[in-house]
């Protein structure tokens, strides 16, 4: 039966007299688009909820303070004083109580040192979390250092005036960021000319063996695969964006830690104790079933198990170093300017200098 049409009995001068309602349209906001991948809110209670329970979050602060280390490692290449640094997501000021550590130097061969702090006349440690933020605000090393904690609204805005800061530093922070390349440039912008940026971020394998012993058990007992590990940069991605947003003289590595663990449980309680747990705009709301889990539990003995029964999480950090256009800085030389043919060098002939 065809459905009753009421134009037959509208009036021709009232169809024809019926005024076009105004129509609106949508259109793209200035700038680049954003892609939302993290909800940033679930991730501010996320981390306010770790700190709670300062004692045990400070169990599971041996990740966190491994990178700031060897984050921290690498200003000792830079000999200049910093007279004011800013730790970007500073957690609970974990790069500021590396700073103040005794000989910094890793080289046992190395005379001893001063601590990186010597060189720093403040530092501002930023992040969204005020809990996490003062966790440590009595223990000794703030006696040791110049700190200021400010609590920011948001990582991803930085409430600073141009030029403010002779280096901005950032440990296992930005890989929860939405807008990273509007991030990188508001960073520029925040630092003096020839002032550097070092960060270490989460890259794309980590807890590649946790991501796929869970998605194989969701395909065995659910049919299909729900996002439990948040998405991360590739190594491959970081130098173009750090290029782009105007760093100069790029250095990007990456570095493996693996850590063992008695049970994938015991991986994912120190995941959520440490503030890292899942943040993923399209995750599926509450806990995971309990037939995925002890499946995931098994596939993961099974595909990556120790001889001794522990279970290995490999954490990917990528570090990077950029540095702001300043006057004097070391330049490239321009291209065609080279006078050795790398041809010959690669395929193991002798070296010819051009004429």
């Amino acid at each position: 039966m065809k459905p009753l049409s009421l134009r037959p009995y509208l009036s021709p001068p009232a169809v024809r007299r019926r005024a076009l309602p105004s129509r609106h349209y949508a259109v793209q906001a200035p700038g680049a688009p954003t892609l939302q991948v993290f909800n940033r809110h679930t991730k501010y209670l996320q981390k306010e909820r770790a700190a709670a329970d300062a004692e045990q979050s400070r169990k599971v602060d041996y990740l966190k303070d491994e990178v700031a280390t060897r984050l921290c490692e690498r200003l000792l290449d830079i000999k200049r004083p910093l007279p004011h640094v800013l730790d970007l997501g500073a957690h609970a000021c974990n790069i500021a109580r590396v700073l103040t550590l005794p000989n910094p130097d890793p080289d046992p061969a190395a005379p001893a040192s001063p601590p990186l702090s010597a060189r720093v006349s403040r530092l501002t440690a930023a992040d969204s979390s005020p809990t996490l933020l003062h966790r440590d605000g009595a223990l000794p090393f703030n006696a040791l250092i110049p700190l200021t904690r400010a609590t920011l609204p948001d990582e991803e805005y930085l409430p600073y005036p141009e030029g403010h800061f002779d280096a901005v530093l950032s440990s296992l922070s930005l890989h929860w960021v939405n807008n990273l390349p509007a991030l990188l440039a508001q960073i520029v912008h925040v630092l003096r000319p020839d002032a550097p940026f070092l960060a270490a971020i989460f890259g794309g394998d980590t807890l590649y063996e946790l991501r796929t012993a869970l998605q194989l058990a969701d395909l065995d007992r659910r049919g299909g695969v729900s996002p439990h590990v948040s998405p991360l940069a590739d190594v491959r991605d970081v130098g173009g964006l750090l290029g782009k947003a105007g760093f100069k003289m790029l250095t990007v590595d990456v570095d493996d830690i693996v850590v063992d663990y008695p049970s994938s449980f015991a991986l994912m309680q120190d995941l959520q104790t440490m503030g890292e747990g899942n943040a993923v705009l399209g995750r599926e709301m509450g806990p995971v079933r309990r037939e995925v889990l002890a499946a995931g539990e098994a596939i993961y003995r099974e595909l990556y198990g120790n001889e001794d029964g522990s279970l290995p999480a490999t954490f990917r950090v990528i570090y990077m170093i950029g540095w702001k256009a300043g006057e004097g800085q070391p330049e490239p030389l321009p291209r065609g300017s080279g006078q050795i043919n790398m041809k010959d060098v690669l395929e193991g002939g002798s070296i010819k200098e051009r004429g």
